[in-house]
């Protein structure tokens, strides 16, 4: 299932996972955070109620004992309506951050567990909206927004009770309107939810926009786009500030109009309170209490329009974060899925058709065997593929017909750590995380010692590099390590391939993409790394695979010739149009025929 084919989720359904899924292991603080705001919304009404006394007994009929006794009880009511408000705050902010970090953290584990050929795809752009963006919204929705759902709510029961103690024909009055007042907050409820659909998915694009023109910078500089990349990403901000705007006009719509409704509700109160002050039926303290009660409650109703919008947008949000949560992957261990038993390596695959959709044909019924310990070269022109057939032996996509096995075992019956812990891959451009040498050579065995780690980068011909720089094996490589140079890097993916010590070794173009001194460097460290591991590598120099035990060529998808270098070359075939092309049998190093895409 895709994030398309995913169904809308009803409101009902969302609040019920998120309160499964992120709130109920917090219920607790939950419900001390609602107990905190329940005596938020009592003191707030006790405030209210306590101006009658205060304003009878100290102004309009002063008693003994009263001067200091009222002033008193409102400073113990709103000291601890104020202690109350900051538990409040603080158990929400702890349980929001909770929520967020669970929803990025499973979002994050989603993406990196997902299949290739979604990866591929999607792009990364989105992903980041929704862990930073979506994942704020529906925090504030699911937290904050119930929480002080509950104390407006309530703050507006408790005004209503005091309002009613006072005088229940004019509450009653005043409580006709509320219904009024809920249709508009309604009307601009659907224009938020609207907005924030929109702002969404042009945050979305803008991630992408932004994260695209930064990872092609240097052909933006080289072309001189960059006014056109200035203008395609104002072009997105445009678009999502338009809906920025009109989700927030809703929210300012909404406020005044429950401040209108408030105005003339205030004003209705006061022709009728001067009415039954005029026949000597209401206090001052009635008045000022009942007008305190009425102010409260309108401000309660303001929040609670504004919460609206809070609500709308979290629950947008959390529709786009679960319909990426709720994509499962299909390359996934059988239920009745084993560990790859120890033993030889023998690779073979038999009569594979592949593809990567329903309209990009890849592969069609190839065969090919790579015994244990052999070394077997995939060649050929590019996109005919190759690398699609590397793909497949580590399971990053399936096969459509036929079979992939390993020492007679299909790789999809057995478990996906099993058959990867067997496997050593090394690329054309290897990648390199924003950590140190010695964190990137150990990434596959985290728990390696330094002796280990400094003896596979001398197999990798890395050592005497890393000492040279300023903090040896410590040294951070930068982003996708831009510090080292490219044969540096490469060196450094091979002492990660050493140090695994896999039986299989699969290699992409490993050294398409460096100079000629940086190439015989690494060429010498492969040719250690392959020594009796079985190997199936991809090359577009064909100097680097006269001396495999196979070479098989590739051409459209298929498997077209077979044979070792000097058997293809007599052949007269297309290997010997590559190799005549390369000057092979004179300059080794000649101009070379493109990779593998």
């Amino acid at each position: 299932m895709t994030a398309q084919d995913t169904p809308e989720l009803s409101n009902r359904v969302i609040a019920a996972r998120i309160w499964r899924e992120y709130l109920q292991p917090r219920r607790n603080r939950l419900a001390a955070a609602l107990l905190c705001a329940v005596a938020v919304a009592g003191l707030s009404a006790a405030l209210a109620y306590v101006l009658k006394p205060a304003v009878d007994h100290l102004i309009s009929d002063p008693q003994p004992g009263a001067l200091w006794r009222i002033p008193l009880l409102i400073a113990i009511i709103a000291v601890s309506r104020g202690v109350f408000q900051v538990l409040q705050t603080t158990s929400i902010n702890r349980i929001g951050n909770g929520v967020v970090g669970d929803m990025q953290l499973r979002l994050f584990g989603r993406l990196m567990r997902s299949d290739l050929a979604r990866l591929r795809g999607a792009h990364s752009g989105s992903y980041v909206s929704s862990m930073l963006y979506d994942a704020t919204l529906i925090r504030e929705a699911a937290t904050s927004g119930v929480v002080n759902y509950t104390r407006e709510f309530l703050t507006v029961v408790g005004a209503l009770v005091v309002m009613f103690q006072l005088d229940w024909p004019l509450a009653c009055g005043v409580l006709i309107i509320g219904p009024v007042s809920s249709l508009f907050i309604r009307r601009f409820s659907k224009k938020t939810t609207k907005a924030a659909k929109g702002a969404m998915g042009e945050t979305s694009n803008l991630s992408t926009a932004i994260m695209e023109s930064l990872d092609g910078v240097k052909i933006v500089k080289m072309e001189n786009r960059e006014a056109y990349e200035e203008g395609r990403v104002a072009a997105v901000i445009e678009r999502r500030q338009r809906h920025l705007i009109k989700g927030s006009n809703a929210k300012a719509m909404a406020a005044p109009a429950t401040e209108t409704f408030g105005a003339l509700i205030t004003a209705g109160v006061l022709a009728y309170a001067g009415w039954r002050a005029t026949m000597g039926q209401m206090s001052a303290g009635d008045f000022s209490a009942f007008l305190a009660a009425l102010a409260m409650a309108l401000q309660s109703l303001r929040q609670v329009a504004n919460l609206q919008t809070v609500f709308s947008e979290g629950f947008t949000g959390a529709r786009r974060l679960f319909a990426a949560l709720d994509v499962e992957p299909t390359i996934v261990d059988p239920v009745d899925a084993r560990p790859l038993p120890a033993g030889d390596s023998a690779i073979a695959l038999s009569h594979v058709t592949f593809s990567y959709g329903a309209d990009i044909p890849a592969l069609s019924d190839v065969s090919l065997e790579a015994r244990q310990g052999e070394t077997v070269a995939l060649v050929g022109p590019s996109g005919g593929g190759k690398s699609s057939i590397l793909n497949l032996i580590p399971r990053f996509y399936d096969v459509n017909g036929g079979a992939v096995t390993i020492d007679g075992h299909d790789v999809r019956t057995v478990t996906l750590a099993s058959l990867r812990d067997r496997i050593a891959l090394v690329t054309q451009e290897p990648f390199l995380f924003d950590d140190t040498v010695r964190a990137n050579i150990a990434y596959a065995r985290p728990g390696a010692s330094q002796l280990e780690i400094e003896a596979a980068a001398r197999q990798a011909a890395a050592h005497d590099f890393i000492l040279a720089l300023p903090e040896g094996y410590d040294t951070p490589v930068g982003e996708a390590g831009t510090r080292l140079s490219g044969g540096q890097r490469q060196r450094i993916a091979i002492a990660r391939a050493f140090l695994k010590n896999a039986p299989i070794l699969l290699l992409d173009e490993a050294t398409s993409a460096l100079d000629t001194e940086s190439e015989a460097q690494v060429q010498a460290a492969l040719e250690r790394l392959m020594a009796g591991r079985t190997t199936i590598l991809i090359a577009h120099r064909l100097s680097t695979v006269k001396n495999a035990d196979r070479i098989y060529v590739i051409d459209k998808g298929r498997v077209v010739e077979i044979g070792a270098h000097a058997e293809l070359v007599q052949a007269g075939g297309l290997y010997a149009r590559l190799a005549k092309a390369q000057d092979l049998d004179h300059v080794p190093d000649a101009p070379v025929l493109e990779g593998d895409a």
